[in-house]
């Protein structure tokens, strides 16, 4: 038997039964990404059912309290947030003017992804029009993007969305982004056309018209070999004698 003077690991220490809202205030605290009330439960030794309550209700109280940072369900979890009033002193704070922005065609193949999702890289360019490989490479270090498998057919790797880019997009889940405009083509249409082979010219197109060619009439004629003088006063000679 141990002695229970002694200091235990970390396998030997039991589960206290902590207060529940610190103990959730600290977990969240200290998170970096969203947690669900199941790892929260486990974490601080309560139900699961109580610490959903306890979740809603610490919600509740902060945004009663107008607090400078709130407690939101998101991306399937929970996490704290800068409130949107005061985002503007936490800006000049952490980032002083030195934010990294996505650029025009990067915001643009993420929503390709985004509304495609699992798609390759050459069905990217193909509705985008210009190669993507950059910037796919870009979007996965940011970790907006991940690797989703291969292509059954051609073996290409396939892209989709990660949880992270719902967290800074505001999203609960994909179920949550806007439908594409109506008057916009439909994106079935679009690979019919982008994938379509190259028609043929038809039975009523007109045959190219053949590359013009130079006439005789426009040609120079050949200039004339030169003959040695010597061989022409030859040629005179034998021409008198004959």
């Amino acid at each position: 038997m141990s002695d229970p003077s002694l200091p235990r690991g970390p396998h030997e220490l039991e589960l206290e039964m902590l207060e529940l809202r610190p103990a959730l205030e600290a977990v969240l605290m200290v998170a970096d990404q969203p947690l669900d009330h199941l790892t929260l439960a486990q974490a601080v030794g309560h139900p699961p059912v109580d610490v959903q309550e306890a979740l809603e209700a610490l919600a509740a109280e902060y945004d009663e309290q107008e607090r400078g940072f709130e407690l939101r369900a998101i991306a399937g979890g929970w996490r704290y947030y800068t409130r949107e009033n005061v985002a503007a002193a936490v800006e000049r704070f952490v980032l002083d003017g030195q934010q990294a922005r996505l650029t025009q065609a990067a915001l643009e193949t993420l929503a390709v992804v985004a509304y495609r999702q699992p798609i390759s890289r050459s069905r990217i360019s193909a509705i985008r029009g210009v190669n993507v490989d950059g910037v796919v490479r870009t979007l996965v270090a940011r970790g907006l993007i991940e690797e989703a498998g291969q292509d059954g057919e051609s073996g290409a790797l396939l892209y989709r969305t990660t949880s992270y880019f719902l967290e800074r997009m505001g999203l609960g889940s994909l179920d949550e982004m806007p439908e594409i405009a109506p008057m916009l083509p439909e994106l079935d249409e679009m690979d019919d056309e982008l994938f379509a082979p190259a028609a043929g010219p038809g039975p009523t197109s007109e045959p190219a018209p053949e590359p013009e060619s130079e006439t005789e009439s426009d040609s120079e004629p050949a200039p004339d070999p030169e003959v040695d003088p010597a061989e022409r006063d030859d040629d005179v000679d034998r021409g008198a004698h004959a």
